[in-house]
């Protein structure tokens, strides 16, 4: 985990570009802190939980790259808004007339990034027109107007190589039009924010682009490594055998309740001669490839997560170890 905090952060050391995190991978104030501390900017978040958790323990500059709507969230947002350097992404006329209506009553300044869609087609405004659109109305409608923030989603798990760079520098290429065609409009934007762990080093090498949201590569799972090599695997849940059966099946008791599944299985780590081949509630089953498996009832055994984000949200806290002892304990805040 340290070793890839440093890479990402050495990275980001030699050039234009920012590192501002997503917490909702880690969902831990600890790291948040280290990330802060090897030079991010600041912390980006999913939810308004994250953002208040974050707040809370004392990070003050703040993106929430994700949409609010709701009476009850909006007015969240902007007591929040008082206490740091907190944006919201907009992709629609509704909510910016919300978060101003707010603002005017809660005496408050609110400050706004339009979402553009590069490509997802997730939230987000289009590219170009329909984003100045809203940027003037975020301006007109007495709101603080920031940049632009747009998620490359659907180029990060793609395999490195040419076509993956064609794929990220498309959609990085909306983004930054997008935003120079607002300044020719009499607006400055001053953050222009996108990428994840599997395209920051393209998206983060790309002119226009001032900060990248990685979140992942901290902890990296075996989902994520398979196009992203650059970081070491990092997370993993330990389970014990709970049954053995001959020389054909061990199972585990580290099920979908434990780890998830959603994506993929994950893996067993450092057990050859054997191969995890389903999960059940609370069951791992395990298919024993090596008769000699020196395996019984009552071992432990470590298992790669596949899918870090929804492993973490099955848990309170994870353990810092190095060279097999407990150094630390990471609790999970949101």
């Amino acid at each position: 985990m340290e070793s890839n905090l440093k890479k990402m952060a050495a990275f980001f050391g030699e050039g234009p570009t920012r590192l501002r995190p997503h917490y909702k991978n880690h969902k831990c104030v600890a790291l948040a802190k280290r990330q802060m501390e090897l030079g991010a900017i600041g912390m980006t978040c999913a939810t308004l939980g994250e953002a208040e958790a974050l707040v809370r323990s004392g990070i003050q500059n703040i993106l929430l790259a994700n949409e609010i709507a709701g009476t009850d969230k909006i007015e969240r947002f902007a007591k929040l808004s008082r206490e740091a350097d907190l944006m919201v992404a907009v992709d629609n006329g509704s909510t910016i007339s919300a978060l101003s209506a707010a603002s005017t009553r809660m005496n408050v300044p609110l400050s706004v990034v339009v979402d553009v869609d590069t490509g997802m087609g997730r939230c987000g405004a289009p590219p170009g027109e329909p984003a100045l659109a809203l940027a003037q109305m975020v301006h007109a409608e007495g709101l603080r107007f920031r940049g632009l923030t747009g998620y490359e989603g659907h180029c990060v798990r793609m395999k490195p190589g040419p076509d993956k760079v064609n794929a990220v520098q498309r959609a990085m290429n909306k983004l930054v039009s997008t935003a120079g065609l607002i300044r020719s409009h009499g607006l400055s934007v001053e953050i222009v924010s996108a990428g994840g762990t599997g395209t920051y080093s393209i998206s983060g090498r790309f002119p226009g682009v001032t900060e990248i949201q990685a979140g992942s590569y901290p902890l990296m799972d075996t989902e994520y490594r398979i196009v992203c090599t650059d970081f070491d695997l990092a997370l993993s849940v330990l389970g014990t055998v709970i049954s053995r059966t001959r020389n054909e099946r061990l199972v585990l008791d580290v099920g979908l309740k434990e780890i998830s599944g959603e994506r993929g299985l994950p893996v067993l780590k450092n057990l050859d001669g054997a191969h995890l081949n389903r999960l059940n509630a609370e069951h791992a089953i395990v298919d024993i490839l090596d008769p000699n498996l020196p395996v019984q009832v009552g071992d432990q055994v470590e298992v790669w997560a596949h899918y870090s984000d929804a492993t973490i949200n099955l848990h309170r806290q994870m353990f810092g170890v190095r060279n097999g002892r407990v150094e630390e304990t990471f609790l999970f805040e949101s």
